[in-house]
């Protein structure tokens, strides 16, 4: 069969706020105390992925794409984004507290940086006691109270705070101001862009005694200033997919695997699987392929019949 379950060489991200969990949670191939990002799935310019499996081993997600659309992307999402892959995933290790940041929609990111919006969704693997997230604003807010707390670095003050637990889910759409708290590890599942709006950062200094960028400005424009409910919650039927997230950008589904579980789907869509917990097989045809935690396999569209076996927890992704 020419067309099988890909995997990708992680591409792995320092950052100020990073750790370890990375590589003693997820065992991935960590070398920094401050590794914060694992790109799982990307075609971010200058950050593409290569497959690390099989026939295909040592091309680029693109390379595969440009040569099989349909077969790769599915008939729905080639005819929607013709040879662009609309979707980034990630893990994420959070020692620290993130900056206060959003994320501009489609309209605005096209226009000002030739690039998709970044709605996504947060699935919480791992959460210290007492970690938290920040999501929106506790009240509606307006442009000058906003820019009166900035300003007076009292901005946590209307900011809506959340302790986590492992399972929770935060969907997050553009224009939510937001921070993932420190002590947390995240699966991220977003559209595919790099594009962040950085409001407030402590006044942390890096290595070199550099304070990052902040986009106060461009993110004035962006910023949504209702108050917003993001926790999503969802059923949690074994060996099934649970609905969790539905937007115009992807579906999430969890699957808590305890057994064997057969699946059918379409050819117009890829399916992305993300371990979030445990372990278990992936039989496809004769070919059965092994998978842990922190692992994530992309499922070309053509792939339509699938059996997993095991005892783990799975976030399926695709777009509908």
């Amino acid at each position: 069969m020419l067309f099988y379950p890909l995997q990708f060489e992680p591409i792995l991200k320092e950052r100020i706020w990073g750790g370890t969990k990375l590589k003693t949670l997820l065992n991935k191939p960590i070398t920094s105390e401050i590794t914060g990002e694992s790109w799982e799935i990307s075609t971010v310019e200058n950050d593409v992925s290569v497959v690390a499996n099989g026939a295909f081993e040592g091309k680029t997600l693109n390379e595969l794409i440009e040569l099989y659309p349909a077969e790769i992307l599915g008939n729905i999402v080639y005819a929607r984004f013709g040879k662009q892959f609309p979707l980034l995933f990630k893990y994420l290790d959070a020692r620290e507290d993130l900056s206060i940041q959003l994320h501009p929609n489609d309209e605005l990111a096209q226009k000002r940086h030739n690039s998709f919006g970044k709605t996504e969704m947060w699935y919480v693997m791992q959460a210290d006691e007492n970690a938290r997230l920040i999501v929106g604003f506790k009240e509606k807010s307006s442009p000058e109270e906003y820019l009166a707390h900035l300003h007076n670095k009292t901005l946590l003050d209307i900011l809506d705070s959340k302790k986590v637990k492992s399972g929770d889910v935060f969907m997050l759409n553009t224009g939510t101001i937001h921070a993932i708290g420190a002590g947390t590890v995240i699966a991220e599942i977003q559209q595919t862009s790099d594009i962040t709006y950085r409001v407030y950062d402590y006044d942390r200094k890096d290595a070199n005694g550099n304070t990052r960028e902040l986009h106060v400005d461009l993110a004035l424009e962006a910023l949504n200033f209702d108050k917003i409910e993001p926790q999503r919650f969802y059923d949690k039927k074994a060996n099934m997919a649970n609905e969790v997230v539905h937007c115009p950008y992807f579906t999430t589904n969890f699957i808590p695997l305890n057994g064997e579980a057969v699946f059918s789907k379409t050819s117009e869509s890829f399916c992305v699987l993300m371990c979030v917990e445990g372990e278990f097989s992936l039989l496809v045809g004769d070919e059965s392929y092994q998978y842990s935690k922190g692992s994530t396999v992309l499922l070309p569209a053509v792939i339509t019949d699938f059996q997993l076996k095991g005892e783990a927890s799975i976030l399926e992704i695709y777009i509908s």
